[in-house]
């Protein structure tokens, strides 16, 4: 017969003065009928003693002057001994006593096996190689977002200004609405508008797949415990890093995220930052200007561009941390590091569709307006011979109302009503800084190649056919992302189109030096003032000081950066 030897009950028991303190606490709250029914006293003591301020108010209530003044005398007796932290010394006699409890009940063997989280985490938050690590990571991620997804960009740019394009033009034209300023508005304003937005989708879904596919694998928290060591340079911690994180794809919901930051000096320091992470509507006009302007190196500037936009963050928040918010010593970091786990399809589809469909409102709200707004101001002539809908467009209440502006950023080498107009409806949003550009040099008269009449059933085909060929393509680039180029070079040819309208503006604005005008309109628009969304949601954050803050700090920041490009590189050139 096997006899087993029974534990006996154990009881926490605290430092002989607090012990002495309990037991006459304890006696005095015993002589209340209404607590000794309610509360065991011992443990009712203990609280009180650690400062619950809701059972001292029911004390108070139940038991009248006599256990208030036993409270009292308790604290002040004890807190002579321990000073004002009484209640931390209680609480580390406790841990002490359940630190003593495991290290008598459990026994841990010599080599501990290391989980597979455990492994990876060895590499992945490496001292050394961790920085390395999330900087290969994000490259692969601007790798997909232009070189993988550049051929459904190209497919769906063909469909809407192809096939879209000619069957609202033989729509109107059976309605008898042809050739007025109807079909200006749609295809001019509606289809060159948003639908110069639209075509990025293909980038900000492959952005969208790659950022899912992080999070839910787990990565994310590390890359936040990864740049703890940088982040504290700024006088902040590593959960910061988050919403930085969220910066990259909406300004908005990262300026909100800072509420998970205890410290006001913390929230206000990184919300100020967060704009400066490359949100995904700027991705777009990267895209487009990196595509005529570097287009054999666009990935690599539009990485540069992100990291830039880190860098600033960085020398931004070391400024203010030795000048604004240089009296106070930033928090501890504290995080837990989820178990790596497998991503799931149905995780990666919700974000990616959740993000997206988010674009899509914009795209059909915010962007629509501002496009046929902007239409408007293009059909509205303020001199010369034109009449509406039917005038240059350097003659439009667009161009003179942009005009006002390129005096500002004629040193950064792209003071152009066009630029100008672009950069300010991308205070709007900076997906409108796309459409505004696509209408204002797509000029009316310029010749375009007279494509034959095609059937629906003949467009379908050509739609379906362009699609398995970009998926083609894709593929073939996929290998790009380390190195391998499998895609069969192109051979350059004459700009033309909307392609060479905006070089020859670039060329025009800044005297024959269009691509360092380019580089240095791309720096503007990575640091100039966020949307306007984005500055309601910091006013409601940080109040209206710190909005203003952002609003002019950004802009002079980002014209200070774009005129370092601008002419410095004509210096050196």
């Amino acid at each position: 017969m096997t006899s087993f030897a029974l534990t006996p009950s154990l009881r926490m028991t605290y430092a002989s003065p607090i012990e002495v303190e309990l037991t006459r606490l304890s006696e005095a709250l015993g002589h209340c009928p209404d607590l000794v029914a309610r509360y065991p006293m011992r443990w009712l003591a203990i609280q009180l003693l650690e400062g619950d301020t809701l059972l001292q108010a029911e004390v108070e209530r139940l038991g009248g002057s006599v256990a208030s003044e036993a409270l009292a005398a308790s604290r002040m007796r004890l807190e002579t001994h321990y000073g004002e932290d009484l209640d931390v010394a209680m609480v580390d006699q406790r841990y002490r006593f359940v630190h003593d409890l495991a290290a008598q009940a459990l026994t841990r063997p010599k080599t501990p096996s290391l989980t597979m989280s455990d492994r990876v985490d060895r590499i992945v938050t490496n001292r050394w190689l961790g920085i390395p690590i999330f900087l290969g990571l994000m490259w692969v991620v601007f790798k997909l977002t232009t070189d993988v997804a550049a051929p459904f960009v190209d497919w769906i740019d063909a469909v809407l200004t192809g096939p879209v394009s000619h069957w609202i033009t033989s729509l109107l034209s059976i309605t008898g609405l042809s050739g007025g300023w109807l079909e200006s508005l749609l295809i001019d304003g509606v289809i060159a508008g948003v639908g110069g937005v639209l075509v990025f989708i293909p980038v900000l879904f492959s952005l969208y797949f790659a950022l899912a596919i992080l999070e839910d694998s787990g990565y994310m928290a590390r890359s936040a415990f990864v740049m703890d060591r940088l982040m504290h340079r700024l006088g902040l911690h590593g959960k910061s890093f988050l919403p930085m994180v969220v910066g990259f794809g909406c300004s908005v919901p990262a300026i909100y995220a800072t509420r998970t930051l205890e410290n006001e000096r913390d929230r206000i320091l990184t919300g100020l930052l967060v704009p400066f992470m490359s949100c995904s509507a700027r991705l777009p006009v990267y895209v487009l200007v990196a595509a005529i302007f570097f287009p054999t190196m666009a990935g690599l500037v539009i990485f540069g561009l992100y990291l830039t936009g880190i860098l600033v963050a960085i020398g931004l928040g070391m400024l203010l941390k030795r000048t604004l918010f240089g009296n106070e010593l930033p928090t501890p970091f504290v995080i837990e590091l989820p178990p790596y786990r497998l991503p799931t399809l149905r995780n990666i589809w919700h974000q990616m569709w959740e993000r997206t469909s988010a674009f899509l409102q914009h795209a059909w709200t915010i962007i629509l307006g501002t496009s046929m707004v902007v239409w408007l101001l293009l059909a509205l002539p303020v001199s010369g011979e034109g009449s509406f809908a039917d005038t240059d467009v350097d003659q439009s209440a667009f161009a003179a109302v942009s005009g006002v502006m390129t005096p500002v950023f004629a040193p950064l080498g792209f003071g152009s009503w066009e630029t100008s107009g672009a950069l300010l409806t991308g205070f709007v949003a900076k997906e409108v800084v796309v459409s505004t550009m696509i209408q204002v040099y797509n000029v009316p008269g310029a010749e375009e190649e007279e494509v034959g009449a095609t059937t629906i059933g003949e467009d379908l085909l050509a739609i379906g056919g362009g699609f398995l060929s970009a998926t083609g393509d894709a593929l073939k680039a996929l290998p790009s992302i380390i190195g391998i180029n499998l895609a069969a070079e192109e051979d350059e040819q004459a700009p033309d189109g909307l392609t060479g309208a905006i070089r020859q503006g670039f060329d025009a604005s800044s005297g024959g030096h269009g691509a360092l005008a380019a580089l240095a309109f791309l720096v503007f628009v990575l640091l100039y003032t966020p949307c306007m969304v984005a500055v309601a949601a910091a006013r409601q954050e940080f109040g209206s000081r710190w909005m203003w803050v952002s609003i002019i700090g950004q802009f002079v920041i980002a014209w200070l950066a774009a005129l370092i490009v601008f002419q410095g590189g004509r210096f050196f050139l």
